[in-house]
């Protein structure tokens, strides 16, 4: 049975994730670590990764960036392998968890939805196809409780096909300070906070009277909880590196 230590128990993300585990057999939370060291579960909760004295096999982040720092840590001194699923990390902490992947197993994806991966994918397929005849925006909805924006799955949708472009074009955040005409070398990105919106994306290609959209619509925390497990179970024994999404479903 896996061992997984949860970093970020008692958040709304990891008490999906707790729920998730408890109605599976393959694996189980031996330890929890929040800023609030409240037992909501069976499992003891720690305010410091480093304070948990049990054995574990992998450690899941569904926390907060500030907390990456110590997360990695205590992974490397332990040899955890570590699934981060938290969002909004600078550049600098992203180019940190890949460093640290050569020395731990690594698991990173700005979402764990199978379905939204697909979606990266289908965008990917469609902007080698499409090309530069239409223009590209990205439109992300959250609920009005999430931090960053553009969400990271945003941003990771506009790197694929920004991949698949040749790195030619540049994101495009904001419009009103500028009375300009759209450049056709950019992805515009729009960010909708509001209500309890748990994660919509739309890819829009706009071309010559034609408009194509690739969208997918997240109606639970539900679906990246179960992502998030099978990332762990996929990671166990694997050799130091960084693994992705697009590994996980390769491998089924």
């Amino acid at each position: 049975m896996l061992r997984i230590i949860l970093n970020g128990c008692n958040g709304k993300m990891g008490q999906a994730i707790t729920a998730c585990v408890n109605s599976r057999e393959d694996c189980e939370i031996v330890a929890g670590v929040d800023k609030e060291p409240i037992m909501l579960s069976r499992y003891p909760v720690f305010t410091d990764p480093h304070d948990i004295t049990c054995e574990a096999d992998v450690l899941i982040d569904f926390s907060h960036p500030s907390a990456l720092k110590n997360v990695l840590s205590f992974c490397v001194s332990r040899k955890v392998p570590a699934v981060i699923a938290t969002t909004g990390f600078s550049d600098e902490q992203i180019e940190e968890i890949k460093n640290t992947s050569n020395q731990i197993p690594v698991f990173f994806s700005f979402n764990m939805s199978l379905g939204v991966n697909l979606l990266v994918e289908l965008c990917k397929k469609a902007a080698s196809v499409l090309g530069n005849d239409f223009d590209i925006e990205i439109v992300e909805a959250h609920h009005n409780q999430k931090i960053d924006a553009p969400s990271g799955t945003a941003l990771m949708l506009a790197n694929a096909i920004n991949q698949v472009l040749n790195n030619e074009y540049i994101y495009k955040y904001d419009r009103h300070s500028q009375r300009k005409k759209r450049s056709k070398k950019e992805i515009g990105i729009h960010a909708v906070r509001g209500g309890t919106i748990v994660g919509e994306h739309q890819v829009i290609f706009a071309g010559r009277d034609e408009i194509i959209t690739l969208s997918h619509s997240a109606r639970s925390k539900e679906i990246f909880a179960a992502g998030a497990i099978s990332a762990a179970l996929f990671l166990f024994n694997k050799p130091s590196g960084l693994y992705n999404m697009s590994d996980l479903v390769k491998s089924t």
